[in-house]
């Protein structure tokens, strides 16, 4: 004979049971595999249904009233967690925080453009809390880096290469060209080529996830011209900006190795050896990043918000060219050098994703003119927002290697 179960907990309301399994009073059913469609899986479930009455011929299947059936006692959930227990407070920390990071490019607006109609709201920001930011950041980005970032690098040398060179390439030589066409004045051109030669961001990994790319090569890839930016950011920004402002090439290179590679190097460090504390802090870096991005952009748009107003149009409009050529020219050049959909998209993100809050710290630190930081500012908010509507259209077409995989 044949029973089926009535279970209004699964997208198939009635489970048929096999002929040889008679139901009998009081009998508990578990099924250790369900039906796996595309749509859904429904992992191990037990039923424990109350006596059966049985009225109808052997030869006909038997229906258990749901109301005679105890609810569904599941192992796991549809969304990962036990049915009966709930998110710890980590997991909550954790979900708020991507939460905030995937909404990054609205809170760097809105810090931006508070710093523009209210500067007054920044006055509480110093030249040293700039540091401390900027070093959190990094000492965060440090935590997400172990060995096995280096044995990566070491399986896809071609992409991580190929990328690494279209970074100090491509965004240097386009902020230097885009400020001569452009005829900008000088404090702004030394802005836009600095952070043309500034490393990859952090907040690329959260694109290239939210575009399907290639994640593990993101990470990479920042990781890789974050340590070079020690040498190359001051040397190309010396040679490409010293043409419109004095450099201080030796300012930069100390400055760089203080807020990039010590922290960095310092969280990789823990990330080896104090995984605990790793754990217990990770949540909240990402948010915290964020944040810290969202105050120090907004500060540099308030200490000129005046001269802003007056002419910001063109710093706006070179800022827009100079990552539409990033995330233009690094994918095509990617696809070019024989390099998949999937890693191209990451080479074309990483290359069009600048670390602004770096570049806003140096021009800070290291140019007499405070415009000069302005372009670095709105750099910030331009490349996230062109980052963004670059995910949402490629997030809705998977290459073609992702889906024979």
């Amino acid at each position: 004979m044949q029973a089926s179960i009535a279970c209004s907990s699964l997208p198939h309301r009635n489970i048929v049971l096999p002929p040889t399994l008679s139901p009998k009073p009081n009998s508990t059913f578990t099924f250790l595999s369900l039906t796996k469609s595309s749509s859904y899986f429904t992992p191990r479930c037990t039923f424990q249904p109350q006596p059966l009455q049985i009225s109808s011929p052997p030869s006909k299947s038997v229906r258990v009233s749901r109301s005679k059936v105890t609810p569904l006692l599941c192992g796991i959930s549809s969304n990962g967690y036990s049915a009966n227990e709930g998110r710890s407070i980590r997991e909550w920390v954790e979900v708020v925080g991507d939460a905030i990071s995937t909404a990054f490019p609205l809170w760097v607006t809105i810090g931006c453009v508070l710093g523009l109609m209210k500067p007054n709201s920044f006055n509480w920001v110093t030249p040293q809390m700039n540091m401390v930011g900027l070093i959190i950041v990094m000492l965060g980005m440090g935590m997400t880096l172990s060995l096995e970032d280096l044995r990566g690098a070491l399986s896809m040398p071609k992409e991580v290469l190929s990328g690494f060179f279209l970074q100090y390439s491509v965004m240097p030589l386009s902020g230097y060209f885009i400020s001569k066409l452009l005829n900008l004045p000088p404090h702004y051109a030394a802005g836009l080529i600095l952070v043309g030669c500034c490393p990859g961001g952090t907040a690329s990994n959260i694109v290239t996830y939210l575009a399907r790319g290639n994640v593990a090569l993101s990470v990479i890839m920042t990781a890789a011209s974050t340590v070079s930016a020690v040498v190359l950011t001051p040397f190309l920004t010396a040679k490409l900006a010293g043409k419109f402002v004095a450099v201080d090439a030796a300012g930069l290179l100390m400055s760089t190795l203080q807020v990039v590679l010590l922290p960095v190097l310092a969280g990789s460090i823990l990330n080896q050896y104090f995984q605990p504390l790793v754990k217990l802090v990770s949540p909240l870096m990402p948010p915290m990043a964020v944040a810290t991005v969202a105050i120090l952009c907004g500060n540099a748009i308030a200490q000129s918000s005046s001269a802003i107003l007056m002419s910001g149009g063109q710093v706006v409009l070179a800022s827009c060219i100079l990552h539409a050529s990033g995330f233009f020219f690094g994918y095509i050049l990617a696809r070019f050098l024989g390099i998949d959909v999937s890693s191209s998209r990451t080479i074309s993100i990483e290359v069009g994703m600048q670390n602004s809050v770096l570049g806003v710290v140096l021009a800070a630190q290291h140019f007499g003119d405070p415009l000069t930081t302005v372009p670095c500012a709105v750099s910030s908010v331009i490349h996230s927002v062109f980052g963004s509507i670059l995910a949402g259209i490629w997030r809705r077409s998977v290459p073609a290697e992702k889906k024979k995989d």
